[in-house]
């Protein structure tokens, strides 16, 4: 499995020590708001179980997210396959980051790295990303990155129930929409 890089950040294997504060931001209303119900410890861990094996299994997935100059998880980012139930295919990138994090551009940053995996070492034509109508914040990072939206392609999502979280919005872009976006930074495999 690879880790990517940033100026700031290590996306990176999830780490035994990442479960508690992982299960701390599902357990925050605040970070769950878009997302749905709070997540017990268990359904917590149980997520980032089948994370890794998702991706030992296609190569990429979600990274754990580091805050390279004090080693503190603040989240995590990456590239993940769409579900089947969605009303269209393809290569969905996220983040999800603890309330401490917000407002320091890790989102945008991790992203662009994301970004920059996607297109160049998977060779993807095009990366989506959705979210809730009301979730603004990740609209804006989806903009900062490069990826615009077609209201036409808004959808429900069949996956949630009837409510505020049903109705969202699908941002894309392609290799060529990305560009001057997705700055290559170094990569390592790890041992």
């Amino acid at each position: 499995m690879l880790e990517l890089r940033t100026d700031r950040l290590l996306l990176r294997r999830w780490r035994k020590s990442d479960l508690e504060p992982w299960a701390a931001m599902n357990a925050d209303p605040e970070v769950r708001e878009h997302l749905g119900e709070l997540l017990t410890r268990e359904q917590s861990d149980a997520a980032v179980a089948l994370m890794q094996v998702e991706f030992d299994e296609r190569g990429f997935g979600w990274w754990a997210l580091e805050v390279r100059e004090t080693g503190e998880f603040v989240g995590r980012a990456g590239l993940d396959e769409v579900d089947e139930d969605m009303p269209f295919p393809g290569v969905d990138i996220g983040w999800r980051l603890t309330r401490s994090a917000w407002g320091h551009g890790y989102a945008t940053e991790a992203a662009i790295r994301c970004l920059a995996f996607g297109f160049e070492d998977l060779g993807l034509p095009e990366v989506i990303a959705s979210t809730t109508v009301n979730n603004l914040r990740s609209q804006a990072v989806m903009r900062r990155i490069g990826m615009s939206r077609n209201p036409a392609d808004d959808f429900e999502d069949p996956s949630v129930p009837e409510g505020p979280l049903r109705q969202c919005v699908l941002y894309r872009t392609s290799r060529e929409m990305a560009t001057g976006h997705t700055g290559r930074r170094d990569r390592t495999p790890l041992d």
